[in-house]
């Protein structure tokens, strides 16, 4: 310590630049290195208490300078440093020897520059600083024990020289601890509101990178002109309370929203206006994500409607086939029961050829008598044994028209390639969904990729929101499932 009215300002300048290092850093950072700076200052305002304690603060100083940024000793030699700093502040006549002063003083330099070479890159900027700032404050002092070995007189200039430095390293890495907390804010910010669709809000994703849990984000309405969350509920700047900052977010001299924080937290301008860009970017992100959403909603109903007109004019080729051509088919076999053998045979055999075609266009019976009934008939119709069992409430007509085809290719596919015996088709609707699944005993192995009934099957059930799955292992059977959900 140095006496007289000028190094009375210097002591306590000393004090506070550390204490209030401290206070500032510890609010916005959790990490120990607040306490130390603040252990560093309250230590060095009361070594004016004596000279037993004049320098207890060369304990917590060492600690910080080789512990900064992180406030944590990860390794042993580190920690055998710091010890040995708190053994000197604490034994005053060791700490007045200047052998020891000037070997603390180089074991703490070589210490702080080991870690610049052990610390990779992204957190060297800062142990960098502490070598610095150790450099400057630990040969201060180490210089002054030189001169004095040397047998030169008491020199002020050196002790001043070591406040001076003090000041300087508690003002740079508090400086260095709100760079980082800025740059800490700004890359978890990107990286959150990267991850909207993961889960989360906006508000959410902002409140926790920049700690401020009342903040609020305002979008702006201009079919209302006002601000609303995202909630829909409104959110006037003019109502913010006492202490919280607004700040507006324009895109193109346009208003998108509005940010309603701590003023303290965002206390800098350089970092506010860096958060308002990276906020407006989410927000357009958000708008444009909406929009694309809003298109890709537009395609699939104009499939749905496409799907929706084809079974409708389906159905009106067979109600036509059935009411014309066959009902035509029909009165012209009456009309020649007593024509040549042959001849009736073969009018009766192209009506039904005609109602098979019919029904693979729309099947009658499905509209006539429901979904249960058209999949019986089928059964009965297919050229092997097929147990059919449909259970749950009616389906909306487009969609048992869906189930019916998913049905009948697959039954398609079964007397085509399975070369099964038997098959099961079950339908099953419940708790807001529709379970379709078409199992045979045939010889599997079917590749859904390779045939354009299945690929047809698939695409007709994604139109509907639904999945389709194909089961078929070699010699194990072929099991055809699709998920449909069914809407009130």
């Amino acid at each position: 310590m140095i006496s007289g009215g000028g190094a009375a300002v210097m002591d306590l300048g000393v004090g506070l630049a550390f204490l209030a290092a401290g206070l500032v850093v510890a609010p916005r950072r959790r990490t120990p290195v607040a306490a130390l700076m603040i252990a560093t200052g309250g230590s060095w305002l009361a070594g004016d208490l004596g000279a037993g304690v004049a320098l207890l603060h060369r304990g917590p100083l060492v600690h910080l300078l080789l512990s900064y940024p992180e406030g944590r000793l990860r390794r042993p030699a580190l920690r055998v440093v710091v010890a040995l700093a708190y053994a000197d502040a604490l034994a005053y006549p060791l700490a007045r020897s200047e052998p020891v002063t000037i070997a603390l003083a180089l074991t703490v330099v070589a210490a702080a520059g080991t870690r610049v070479a052990r610390t990779n890159l992204s957190g060297r900027r800062s142990c960098a600083l502490a070598l610095a700032a150790a450099t400057s404050v630990m040969l201060a002092p180490a210089a002054g024990a030189v001169a004095r070995l040397a047998g030169e007189p008491h020199n002020r200039s050196a002790l001043w020289a070591y406040e001076a430095a003090l000041v300087g390293c508690a003002v740079a890495l508090a400086a260095d601890l709100r760079w980082r907390r800025r740059s800490d804010a700004l890359t978890g910010l990107v990286i959150d509101l990267g991850d909207l669709e993961e889960g989360g809000t906006l508000r959410e994703k902002l409140a926790d990178a920049l700690r401020d849990p009342a903040l609020t984000v305002g979008y702006w309405l201009a079919e209302t002109g006002g601000y609303v969350d995202e909630s829909g509920l409104p959110v006037d700047p003019a109502d913010a309370a006492p202490g919280t900052a607004v700040t507006a977010l324009e895109e193109d001299g346009a208003r998108v929203g509005v940010l309603l924080h701590d003023s303290a937290v965002l206390d800098d301008p350089d970092l506010v206006r860096s958060v308002a860009a990276i906020v407006r970017l989410a927000l357009v992100n958000a708008r444009l994500q909406a929009q694309v959403r809003a298109r890709v909603a537009e395609v699939e109903a104009s499939r749905r409607r496409i799907v929706a007109a084809a079974d409708d004019e389906r159905d009106r080729l067979e109600r036509e086939l059935a009411e014309g051509a066959q009902r035509r088919l029909g009165l012209v076999a009456e009309l020649l029961d007593d024509a040549p053998d042959g001849i009736p045979g073969q009018v009766r055999a192209a009506r039904t050829q005609l109602r098979e075609f019919a029904r693979g266009v729309h099947p009658r019976t499905l509209t006539e008598s429901g979904l249960a009934a058209a999949l019986d008939e089928l059964a009965r119709e297919a050229p092997l044994p097929v147990r059919s069992a449909v259970r749950g409430r009616p389906l909306p007509p487009a969609l048992a028209a869906t189930v019916y085809f998913v049905v009948s290719e697959a039954l398609a596919n079964t007397v085509k390639h399975a070369l099964a015996t038997a098959a099961r088709v079950t339908v099953t609707v419940a708790e807001g969904v529709v379970i379709v699944e078409v199992a045979d005993d045939g010889v599997g192995g079917v590749d859904p990729a390779r045939g354009s009934g299945l690929r047809g099957l698939a695409d007709r059930v994604d139109v509907q929101g639904g999945t389709l799955d194909v089961d078929s292992p070699a010699g194990q059977g072929t099991r055809i499932r699709a998920r449909l959900p069914v809407t009130p």
